[in-house]
């Protein structure tokens, strides 16, 4: 296991070999998905990556705080314009990032599921090691802002629990083989890079990318007895049954019939079978 300084632009290019149009790392900043929507506006081009060191306010789904400590993780946000992917399609683009989370995890020896719609759980405790952050940006060409923020190193004490109260977790305390953090993050936006390919000449379709078998296979809500907290502030509490192409959540209500959620916090209730 190896453990490094300072993430370095330059060496992440060299290693990405042309994957990504531009890719910065910052030591300090609010927020790189921010920051990149900024971009955005000003014509930044398809395919650029900010990372930042540290994160002084990192937000996650419904504008939480995300705890980003110097030096410890990976706050990567990236800016993608995938014109011919319908807008009711985007939302899938967290479960292309929790795919490619996990295979990081995985392939670094770590045991990671994914928990709809967008942590990345590790450990036999299932707590969460990622989170995801895709926020689509308002003008003339379609354009999606996705934050990925990854825990490596330890964060040390006081880092407060998710929704549900899931705590937190690092690679490093899961039992990750490699802790450098520029190695991750090549692996990490090599795989990501790959599986947005396939997702984009899709139109966005989980299925036709020939991703939602995947997403199925490593979902640990599905099967789950949820309760689903949506945006309007009402809850619907039901069994977890299936992820549709566009990759929204299927639940199955008590009397039978089938919602079908596009956003909202899952709390799992219970493991299934229990």
């Amino acid at each position: 296991m190896s453990e490094t300084g300072a993430l370095d632009a330059e060496r992440l290019s060299a290693a990405l070999s042309g994957r990504y149009a531009a890719i910065q790392v910052v030591a300090s900043t609010g927020s790189t998905n921010a920051d990149l929507r900024e971009a955005a506006a000003k014509g930044a081009e398809d395919r650029t990556v900010l990372i930042a060191e540290e994160q002084t306010a990192g937000v996650g789904r419904r504008a939480r705080q995300w705890s980003s400590p110097k030096g410890t993780g990976l706050y990567v946000s990236v800016l993608l314009r995938p014109g011919g992917v319908p807008f009711a399609n985007l939302g899938s683009l967290s479960v292309v990032a929790g795919l490619a989370v996990r295979e990081v995890a995985a392939g670094l020896g770590v045991d990671a599921v994914l928990k709809w719609p967008n942590d990345v759980l590790a450990g036999p405790d299932r707590a969460k090691c990622a989170g995801i952050l895709a926020e689509a940006v308002a003008g003339d060409e379609t354009t999606v802002i996705l934050g990925i923020g990854l825990n490596v190193l330890p964060l040390g004490e006081n880092v407060p629990a998710g929704p549900g109260g899931l705590p937190a977790t690092s690679l490093a305390e899961q039992g990750a083989t490699e802790t450098d953090r520029a190695e991750i993050a090549t692996r990490l936006l090599t795989g990501f890079g790959e599986l947005e390919h396939r997702w984009r000449l899709a139109g966005g379709s989980l299925a036709e990318a020939g991703l939602l078998g995947d997403y199925r296979r490593h979902c640990a809500t599905l099967g789950q007895d949820v309760e689903v907290q949506l945006p309007d502030g009402s809850a619907l509490t039901g069994r977890a049954a299936d992820i549709d192409p566009a990759g929204q959540l299927q639940v199955d209500v008590p009397g039978g019939e089938r919602y079908t959620v596009f956003a909202g916090d899952v709390v799992h209730v219970r493991p299934a079978g229990s």
